[in-house]
């Protein structure tokens, strides 16, 4: 046998196992045993219980792909915003729209977040729940907590605060499923948010974020509520820069300057803004150069649910589309 007929069936092995999933959790190695010995010891649980939830849980090197590559991290914005801000997608919200009025008028009433700020939270986060992810959060979270490194703290404490959930809200550890970060349903709560913001939107005594709309609209609004949120306040403005090389960009989510610090280093918008408003200078990429925005106190709020200004400025954008959708004519919003 030649060395090239002997590496070929080598390769095609290396490329088996290498898209295989790494085997179930060693639940004998010594960090899993202390994770084990200290959610015991903290909040009561069965050690045999979590043993076994883990002994059946898995690595997924899918996981780990996705962890490596997020689209907030890989894309140029003008790409981002071209996933999110599609016809397709604002149809589908305005039709989520007026399925939920009744619920998403009685929230915003009740906690001055706008309708359109929820739908465009579960437009961008699951398509309005019909892409909510099909991985174990248990996985997700064990592939986070032991076999990433980098995430591991993160993951550890997430699967600690989803027994707690599991035990709380009386589901079944294996058979909840979510994104490869281990979020969950159409709002992609993990499950420390599931625990400190869901509310019982209905009030059936259950906060299901899996699949009650009414539960998923109020508990994207507390959270906004509690992450501070500011009604009737504007989100973000286009902004100009005279000079690009000089612009005082926000190199972090921070409000660190005021919309008059900004406008004494000649960057200007449209609207009318009292001076000691809050303010950060953001710049994204276009595809034929660069866009800047002023964004607020709102927009910093929206960052509260994920730690992206692309990401911010995808739920605010989609939302003023749904917005300038609602306000259309009927005649004009119904047409091909």
């Amino acid at each position: 046998m030649t060395r090239k007929t002997l590496l070929a069936p080598l390769a095609g092995l290396c490329l088996l196992l290498g898209s295989a999933p790494l085997p179930a959790l060693d639940t004998t190695r010594a960090d899993v045993r202390a994770f084990v010995a200290n959610l015991s010891a903290r909040h009561g649980f069965d050690a045999v219980y979590l043993e076994n939830v883990l002994a059946e849980s898995r690595t997924q090197q899918k996981i780990i792909d996705a962890l490596d590559r997020p689209a907030e991290k890989t894309k140029p914005w003008f790409e981002y915003r071209d996933i999110f801000i599609t016809d397709k997608r604002i149809r589908a919200g305005q039709a989520f729209l007026d399925e939920h009025a009744a619920s998403l008028d009685e929230v915003a009433q009740q906690t001055g977040v706008p309708a359109e700020i929820i739908a465009a939270i579960v437009g961008v986060e699951t398509f309005y729940g019909r892409i909510t992810g099909n991985f174990r959060v248990v996985d997700a979270l064990v592939t986070q907590g032991f076999d990433y490194p980098s995430r591991a703290k993160f993951g550890r404490s997430q699967l600690e605060q989803f027994f707690l959930l599991v035990k709380e809200e009386g589901f079944e550890a294996g058979a909840l499923t979510g994104s490869y970060a281990g979020a969950m349903g159409p709002p992609q709560f993990i499950p420390s948010s599931y625990r400190a913001y869901a509310v019982d939107g209905d009030g059936d005594g259950q906060r299901d974020l899996l699949g009650n709309w009414d539960d998923i609209i109020a508990s994207v609004a507390n959270y906004f509520v509690a992450h501070r949120w500011k009604a009737g306040e504007p989100v973000a403005f286009p902004a100009q820069v005279p000079d690009a090389d000089e612009a005082p960009v926000t190199k972090r989510l921070k409000l660190s300057e005021t919309v008059g610090s900004l406008q004494q280093r000649g960057i200007s918008t449209d609207a009318e803004l009292i001076d000691d408003t809050p303010a950060m200078l953001l710049r994204f990429e276009v595809a034929d150069g660069d866009e800047y925005w002023l964004a607020l106190h709102n927009f910093y709020v929206i960052t509260r649910y994920n730690r992206s200004q692309m990401y911010a400025l995808a739920v605010y954008q989609l939302a003023s589309e749904l917005a300038a959708a609602q306000a259309a004519p009927k005649v004009a919003r119904s047409a091909p």
